[in-house]
Protein backbone atom coordinates (compact mmCIF):
# COMPACT_ATOMS: atom_id res chain seq x y z
CA UNK A 1 0.00 0.00 0.00
CA UNK A 2 1.62 3.36 -0.50
CA UNK A 3 0.26 6.58 0.64
CA UNK A 4 1.37 9.51 -1.81
CA UNK A 5 -0.71 12.51 -0.72
CA UNK A 6 1.45 15.59 0.99
CA UNK A 7 1.39 14.27 4.87
CA UNK A 8 -0.38 16.59 6.60
CA UNK A 9 -3.40 16.27 3.84
CA UNK A 10 -3.13 12.46 4.39
CA UNK A 11 -3.71 12.65 7.47
CA UNK A 12 -5.78 15.23 8.22
CA UNK A 13 -8.55 13.14 5.58
CA UNK A 14 -8.07 9.46 7.33
CA UNK A 15 -8.10 10.75 10.58
CA UNK A 16 -11.77 12.48 9.58
CA UNK A 17 -12.21 8.82 7.93
CA UNK A 18 -11.06 7.13 11.61
CA UNK A 19 -13.61 9.69 13.36
CA UNK A 20 -16.64 9.58 11.33
CA UNK A 21 -16.60 5.55 11.04
CA UNK A 22 -16.31 5.44 15.33
CA UNK A 23 -19.50 8.02 15.14
CA UNK A 24 -21.26 5.82 13.20
CA UNK A 25 -20.87 3.01 15.50
CA UNK A 26 -20.75 4.64 18.38
CA UNK A 27 -17.40 3.72 19.19
CA UNK A 28 -17.99 0.40 19.13
CA UNK A 29 -16.01 -1.03 16.71
CA UNK A 30 -14.04 -4.70 17.69
CA UNK A 31 -11.01 -3.56 19.26
CA UNK A 32 -8.07 -5.61 17.81
CA UNK A 33 -5.58 -7.80 19.88
CA UNK A 34 -3.35 -5.92 22.16
CA UNK A 35 0.12 -5.35 20.59
CA UNK A 36 2.10 -5.12 24.20
CA UNK A 37 0.89 -8.77 24.63
CA UNK A 38 2.21 -10.11 21.34
CA UNK A 39 5.58 -11.72 21.75
CA UNK A 40 8.68 -10.71 18.92
CA UNK A 41 9.54 -13.36 16.60
CA UNK A 42 11.84 -15.59 17.66
CA UNK A 43 12.59 -17.01 13.95
CA UNK A 44 15.42 -14.16 13.27
CA UNK A 45 18.69 -13.18 13.86
CA UNK A 46 18.88 -10.79 17.25
CA UNK A 47 21.80 -9.28 18.49
CA UNK A 48 22.93 -10.09 22.19
CA UNK A 49 26.15 -8.46 22.50
CA UNK A 50 28.80 -6.59 21.20
CA UNK A 51 31.55 -8.70 19.25
CA UNK A 52 34.34 -6.12 21.31
CA UNK A 53 32.41 -7.47 25.11
CA UNK A 54 32.98 -10.60 23.93
CA UNK A 55 37.20 -11.22 23.62
CA UNK A 56 38.57 -14.21 23.65
CA UNK A 57 38.74 -16.76 26.22
CA UNK A 58 35.91 -14.94 28.17
CA UNK A 59 32.11 -15.38 28.44
CA UNK A 60 29.54 -13.46 28.99
CA UNK A 61 25.50 -13.12 30.12
CA UNK A 62 22.88 -12.33 27.92
CA UNK A 63 19.00 -12.85 27.18
CA UNK A 64 16.16 -13.03 24.69
CA UNK A 65 12.69 -12.87 26.33
CA UNK A 66 13.54 -14.60 29.09
CA UNK A 67 16.18 -16.89 27.62
CA UNK A 68 19.42 -16.94 29.54
CA UNK A 69 22.14 -17.39 27.10
CA UNK A 70 26.12 -17.82 27.99
CA UNK A 71 27.71 -16.12 24.76
CA UNK A 72 31.99 -16.85 24.91
CA UNK A 73 34.32 -16.97 22.56
CA UNK A 74 36.60 -19.59 22.41
CA UNK A 75 40.71 -19.72 22.02
CA UNK A 76 40.56 -19.87 18.51
CA UNK A 77 37.98 -17.05 17.93
CA UNK A 78 34.43 -18.73 17.83
CA UNK A 79 31.95 -17.56 19.26
CA UNK A 80 29.07 -19.28 20.60
CA UNK A 81 25.85 -19.28 22.24
CA UNK A 82 24.53 -21.76 24.94
CA UNK A 83 21.35 -21.83 27.22
CA UNK A 84 22.76 -20.12 30.16
CA UNK A 85 22.37 -23.13 32.84
CA UNK A 86 24.82 -26.38 33.59
CA UNK A 87 22.80 -29.80 33.04
CA UNK A 88 24.32 -30.61 36.59
CA UNK A 89 22.96 -28.10 39.12
CA UNK A 90 21.73 -25.54 36.77
CA UNK A 91 24.27 -23.15 37.48
CA UNK A 92 24.55 -20.72 35.10
CA UNK A 93 27.37 -21.25 32.89
CA UNK A 94 27.90 -17.40 32.29
CA UNK A 95 29.45 -17.89 35.49
CA UNK A 96 32.04 -20.25 34.65
CA UNK A 97 35.53 -20.35 32.64
CA UNK A 98 36.27 -20.55 28.91
CA UNK A 99 39.32 -23.34 28.43
CA UNK A 100 39.97 -23.94 24.64
CA UNK A 101 37.04 -24.65 22.56
CA UNK A 102 35.15 -25.39 25.48
CA UNK A 103 33.39 -23.92 28.42
CA UNK A 104 33.11 -24.66 32.03
CA UNK A 105 30.89 -24.57 34.17
CA UNK A 106 32.43 -22.52 37.59
CA UNK A 107 30.85 -25.43 40.03
CA UNK A 108 32.20 -29.12 39.12
CA UNK A 109 33.79 -28.36 36.09
CA UNK A 110 31.64 -29.98 33.41
CA UNK A 111 32.75 -28.53 30.08
CA UNK A 112 30.72 -27.99 27.27
CA UNK A 113 31.71 -27.47 23.28
CA UNK A 114 29.69 -25.04 21.39
CA UNK A 115 27.17 -27.09 20.23
CA UNK A 116 26.10 -27.44 23.83
CA UNK A 117 27.35 -30.93 24.13
CA UNK A 118 29.61 -32.29 27.52
CA UNK A 119 32.89 -32.67 26.24
CA UNK A 120 34.40 -33.83 29.57
CA UNK A 121 33.33 -34.36 33.26
CA UNK A 122 36.64 -34.69 35.01
CA UNK A 123 35.27 -36.89 37.79
CA UNK A 124 33.14 -39.48 35.13
CA UNK A 125 33.95 -43.24 35.92
CA UNK A 126 32.51 -46.24 34.09
CA UNK A 127 30.54 -46.97 37.26
CA UNK A 128 28.66 -43.47 37.22
CA UNK A 129 25.36 -43.27 35.96
CA UNK A 130 24.63 -42.25 32.10
CA UNK A 131 25.55 -38.51 32.15
CA UNK A 132 22.79 -35.48 30.30
CA UNK A 133 23.73 -34.99 26.79
CA UNK A 134 23.92 -31.25 27.58
CA UNK A 135 22.04 -28.10 27.23
CA UNK A 136 20.59 -26.09 24.04
CA UNK A 137 22.93 -24.15 22.05
CA UNK A 138 21.75 -21.17 19.45
CA UNK A 139 23.04 -20.89 16.02
CA UNK A 140 25.35 -17.54 16.15
CA UNK A 141 27.18 -15.25 14.03
CA UNK A 142 28.43 -11.95 13.90
CA UNK A 143 28.00 -9.04 11.72
CA UNK A 144 28.48 -5.11 11.94
CA UNK A 145 30.56 -5.35 15.28
CA UNK A 146 27.59 -7.49 16.89
CA UNK A 147 27.16 -11.12 17.91
CA UNK A 148 23.50 -12.35 16.38
CA UNK A 149 22.25 -15.53 17.93
CA UNK A 150 19.11 -16.84 16.14
CA UNK A 151 16.56 -18.55 19.09
CA UNK A 152 13.89 -19.67 17.29
CA UNK A 153 13.95 -23.14 15.42
CA UNK A 154 17.50 -23.87 14.45
CA UNK A 155 16.48 -25.10 11.24
CA UNK A 156 15.34 -22.00 10.13
CA UNK A 157 18.51 -20.53 10.64
CA UNK A 158 20.54 -21.02 7.67
CA UNK A 159 17.73 -19.69 5.14
CA UNK A 160 17.21 -16.69 7.65
CA UNK A 161 19.06 -13.54 6.46
CA UNK A 162 21.16 -11.85 8.33
CA UNK A 163 21.06 -8.00 8.35
CA UNK A 164 23.75 -6.23 6.36
CA UNK A 165 25.62 -3.43 6.93
CA UNK A 166 27.46 -2.44 3.46
CA UNK A 167 28.59 0.89 4.24
CA UNK A 168 30.00 -0.20 7.39
CA UNK A 169 32.08 -3.03 5.07
CA UNK A 170 32.92 0.20 2.84
CA UNK A 171 34.45 2.00 5.08
CA UNK A 172 33.16 5.20 4.06
CA UNK A 173 30.90 5.69 7.42
CA UNK A 174 32.33 5.85 10.93
CA UNK A 175 30.15 3.94 13.24
CA UNK A 176 28.79 5.45 16.88
CA UNK A 177 27.15 2.24 18.63
CA UNK A 178 24.44 2.22 21.44
CA UNK A 179 23.34 -0.33 23.90
CA UNK A 180 21.12 0.54 26.56
CA UNK A 181 18.22 -1.14 28.35
CA UNK A 182 14.48 0.70 27.99
CA UNK A 183 12.08 -0.75 30.17
CA UNK A 184 9.29 -1.20 27.67
CA UNK A 185 7.78 -3.74 24.95
CA UNK A 186 9.30 -3.28 22.05
CA UNK A 187 6.25 -2.25 19.76
CA UNK A 188 6.84 1.40 21.70
CA UNK A 189 10.65 1.79 20.08
CA UNK A 190 9.17 0.77 16.70
CA UNK A 191 6.18 3.43 17.26
CA UNK A 192 8.30 6.25 18.42
CA UNK A 193 11.10 6.25 15.53
CA UNK A 194 8.48 5.99 13.29
CA UNK A 195 5.67 8.93 14.41
CA UNK A 196 7.98 11.98 13.93
CA UNK A 197 5.35 13.79 14.88
CA UNK A 198 6.30 13.94 18.54
CA UNK A 199 9.05 17.02 17.86
CA UNK A 200 7.39 18.89 20.25
CA UNK A 201 9.60 16.31 22.98
CA UNK A 202 12.44 17.28 21.86
CA UNK A 203 12.54 21.45 21.48
CA UNK A 204 15.11 22.17 23.80
CA UNK A 205 17.27 19.79 21.45
CA UNK A 206 16.07 20.68 18.17
CA UNK A 207 14.19 24.13 18.14
CA UNK A 208 11.71 24.24 16.17
CA UNK A 209 10.68 21.75 13.64
CA UNK A 210 7.94 21.02 11.41
CA UNK A 211 7.59 17.10 10.55
CA UNK A 212 5.48 16.74 7.12
CA UNK A 213 4.67 13.32 6.24
CA UNK A 214 5.46 13.23 2.21
CA UNK A 215 3.84 9.36 2.16
CA UNK A 216 4.26 5.91 3.16
CA UNK A 217 4.16 2.36 1.81
CA UNK A 218 3.19 -0.57 4.36
CA UNK A 219 2.66 -4.44 3.31
CA UNK A 220 3.49 -7.73 4.68
CA UNK A 221 6.25 -7.12 7.00
CA UNK A 222 7.24 -3.96 6.41
CA UNK A 223 6.56 0.08 6.93
CA UNK A 224 8.22 2.73 5.71
CA UNK A 225 7.84 6.84 5.46
CA UNK A 226 8.96 10.09 4.49
CA UNK A 227 9.37 13.51 6.19
CA UNK A 228 10.15 16.39 5.32
CA UNK A 229 11.65 17.97 8.39
CA UNK A 230 11.59 21.84 8.18
CA UNK A 231 13.75 24.10 11.01
CA UNK A 232 10.93 26.52 12.12
CA UNK A 233 13.28 28.39 14.38
CA UNK A 234 14.75 28.43 18.13
CA UNK A 235 17.40 27.14 20.07
CA UNK A 236 19.31 23.90 18.58
CA UNK A 237 21.79 21.31 19.75
CA UNK A 238 25.29 22.22 18.07
CA UNK A 239 25.47 18.12 17.73
CA UNK A 240 22.03 18.14 15.48
CA UNK A 241 24.11 20.26 12.77
CA UNK A 242 27.25 18.25 12.68
CA UNK A 243 25.46 14.96 12.45
CA UNK A 244 23.15 16.62 9.31
CA UNK A 245 25.94 17.58 7.69
CA UNK A 246 25.66 21.18 8.22
CA UNK A 247 28.46 21.99 9.78
CA UNK A 248 29.08 24.23 12.64
CA UNK A 249 27.24 27.23 11.39
CA UNK A 250 23.71 25.14 10.87
CA UNK A 251 21.50 25.49 7.95
CA UNK A 252 17.32 26.25 7.71
CA UNK A 253 17.09 24.52 4.57
CA UNK A 254 14.61 20.99 5.04
CA UNK A 255 15.73 17.58 5.12
CA UNK A 256 14.18 14.46 3.96
CA UNK A 257 14.12 11.36 6.39
CA UNK A 258 13.33 8.03 5.29
CA UNK A 259 12.26 5.19 8.08
CA UNK A 260 11.53 1.61 7.88
CA UNK A 261 10.06 -1.05 9.90
CA UNK A 262 11.27 -4.07 8.06
CA UNK A 263 10.28 -6.54 11.25
CA UNK A 264 12.09 -7.10 12.85
CA UNK A 265 14.70 -4.05 12.43
CA UNK A 266 14.29 -0.49 12.19
CA UNK A 267 16.61 2.11 9.69
CA UNK A 268 16.65 5.40 9.29
CA UNK A 269 18.09 7.62 7.04
CA UNK A 270 18.45 11.57 6.30
CA UNK A 271 19.10 13.26 3.40
CA UNK A 272 20.22 16.68 3.58
CA UNK A 273 18.47 19.01 1.31
CA UNK A 274 20.06 19.51 -2.32
CA UNK A 275 21.94 16.11 -2.26
CA UNK A 276 21.20 12.33 -3.03
CA UNK A 277 23.22 10.76 -0.43
CA UNK A 278 22.19 9.97 2.95
CA UNK A 279 24.60 12.07 5.67
CA UNK A 280 23.97 9.30 8.23
CA UNK A 281 21.82 6.65 8.64
CA UNK A 282 20.86 4.07 11.31
CA UNK A 283 20.39 0.48 11.95
CA UNK A 284 18.99 -0.23 15.36
CA UNK A 285 17.11 -3.73 16.95
CA UNK A 286 14.90 -4.08 19.97
CA UNK A 287 15.44 -7.35 21.45
CA UNK A 288 13.40 -8.39 24.09
CA UNK A 289 15.09 -9.07 28.09
CA UNK A 290 12.33 -10.90 29.79
CA UNK A 291 9.51 -13.36 29.59
CA UNK A 292 6.99 -10.60 29.05
CA UNK A 293 8.73 -8.54 27.04
CA UNK A 294 8.04 -5.41 28.77
CA UNK A 295 11.56 -4.59 28.82
CA UNK A 296 14.13 -4.37 25.98
CA UNK A 297 17.62 -4.43 25.24
CA UNK A 298 18.48 -1.24 21.97
CA UNK A 299 21.58 -2.26 19.68
CA UNK A 300 21.83 0.32 17.46
CA UNK A 301 24.47 1.58 14.64
CA UNK A 302 24.43 5.53 13.70
CA UNK A 303 26.48 4.90 10.55
CA UNK A 304 27.98 8.29 9.61
CA UNK A 305 29.29 9.68 6.59
CA UNK A 306 32.81 10.67 6.44
CA UNK A 307 33.58 14.11 5.33
CA UNK A 308 36.90 14.84 2.98
CA UNK A 309 38.65 16.02 5.88
CA UNK A 310 37.99 13.03 8.66
CA UNK A 311 39.42 15.42 11.43
CA UNK A 312 36.38 17.02 10.91
CA UNK A 313 34.46 14.69 12.49
CA UNK A 314 36.85 13.62 14.75
CA UNK A 315 36.58 17.06 16.04
CA UNK A 316 32.68 16.80 16.08
CA UNK A 317 32.09 13.53 17.57
CA UNK A 318 31.79 14.32 21.00
CA UNK A 319 28.53 17.21 20.24
CA UNK A 320 26.86 14.25 18.31
CA UNK A 321 27.66 11.73 20.75
CA UNK A 322 25.99 14.32 23.56
CA UNK A 323 23.35 15.43 20.81
CA UNK A 324 22.28 11.86 20.26
CA UNK A 325 22.05 11.32 24.11
CA UNK A 326 20.10 13.60 24.93
CA UNK A 327 17.26 12.66 22.20
CA UNK A 328 17.73 9.18 23.13
CA UNK A 329 17.14 9.90 27.17
CA UNK A 330 14.15 11.87 26.67
CA UNK A 331 12.49 9.15 24.13
CA UNK A 332 13.51 6.08 26.80
CA UNK A 333 11.33 8.46 28.96
CA UNK A 334 8.63 8.97 26.45
CA UNK A 335 8.30 5.32 25.81
CA UNK A 336 8.61 4.05 29.27
CA UNK A 337 6.10 6.48 31.00
CA UNK A 338 3.41 4.72 28.24
CA UNK A 339 4.78 1.11 29.13
CA UNK A 340 4.20 2.40 32.86
CA UNK A 341 0.60 3.61 31.79
CA UNK A 342 -0.20 -0.28 30.43
CA UNK A 343 0.75 -1.56 33.61
CA UNK A 344 -1.20 0.59 35.59
CA UNK A 345 -4.22 -0.06 33.57
CA UNK A 346 -3.71 -3.40 32.07
CA UNK A 347 -4.47 -2.79 28.55
CA UNK A 348 -3.83 -0.53 25.36
CA UNK A 349 -5.86 2.10 25.96
CA UNK A 350 -4.08 3.95 23.95
CA UNK A 351 -6.70 5.90 21.06
CA UNK A 352 -4.70 6.18 18.15
CA UNK A 353 -5.38 8.25 15.01
CA UNK A 354 -2.29 8.42 12.92
CA UNK A 355 -2.51 5.78 9.65
CA UNK A 356 0.87 5.24 9.43
CA UNK A 357 1.06 4.14 13.08
CA UNK A 358 -2.29 2.17 12.83
CA UNK A 359 -0.37 0.37 9.56
CA UNK A 360 2.82 -0.10 11.68
CA UNK A 361 0.71 -1.81 14.85
CA UNK A 362 -1.24 -4.35 12.69
CA UNK A 363 1.93 -5.10 10.52
CA UNK A 364 3.56 -5.71 14.34
CA UNK A 365 0.72 -7.81 15.17
CA UNK A 366 0.42 -10.48 12.51
CA UNK A 367 4.74 -10.57 12.43
CA UNK A 368 4.75 -11.12 16.33
CA UNK A 369 3.60 -14.19 17.98
CA UNK A 370 1.68 -14.64 21.14
CA UNK A 371 3.04 -14.54 24.47
CA UNK A 372 2.67 -17.22 27.06
CA UNK A 373 0.22 -16.64 29.39
CA UNK A 374 2.37 -17.76 32.21
CA UNK A 375 4.79 -14.63 31.32
CA UNK A 376 2.02 -12.42 32.37
CA UNK A 377 1.61 -13.74 35.51
CA UNK A 378 5.21 -13.73 36.09
CA UNK A 379 5.70 -10.24 34.98
CA UNK A 380 2.94 -8.95 37.35
CA UNK A 381 4.45 -11.28 40.33
CA UNK A 382 7.36 -8.59 39.81
CA UNK A 383 9.86 -12.07 38.72
CA UNK A 384 10.08 -13.54 35.16
CA UNK A 385 13.38 -15.29 36.03
CA UNK A 386 15.51 -12.43 34.59
CA UNK A 387 17.95 -9.78 36.25
CA UNK A 388 16.79 -6.47 34.74
CA UNK A 389 19.92 -4.32 33.80
CA UNK A 390 19.77 -0.73 33.88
Amino acid sequence: MVRGEPGHVAAARESDVIESALAEDGGRAPRPADLRRIGIDPDFWYPVAASASVPRNKVVAASFAGRRMAVFRTATGTVAALEDRCAHRQVPLSMGVVDGETLRCCYHAWAYRGNGHISQIPYLTRETARPPRGVRAYPTREAGGLVFVFPGDPARAAATPMPDFPRVRAGTHRVMRYSRTVRCHYSFMHENLLDMNHQFLHRGVLGKIRPDLLGYESGPGFVEARYRFTPGGGRKDRGAGLLSAEGFGGSSSPDVLTIRTGYPYQTLELVPDGETEPAFSLWVAYVPVDAAQRTCHVHGMLMIRKPRFAAALTLAWPFIRRFTERVFAEDRMAVEAEQRAWDEQGEDRNHEIFPLILDLREMLRSSGVPLDPAAAVCADAGSCGVAMPS
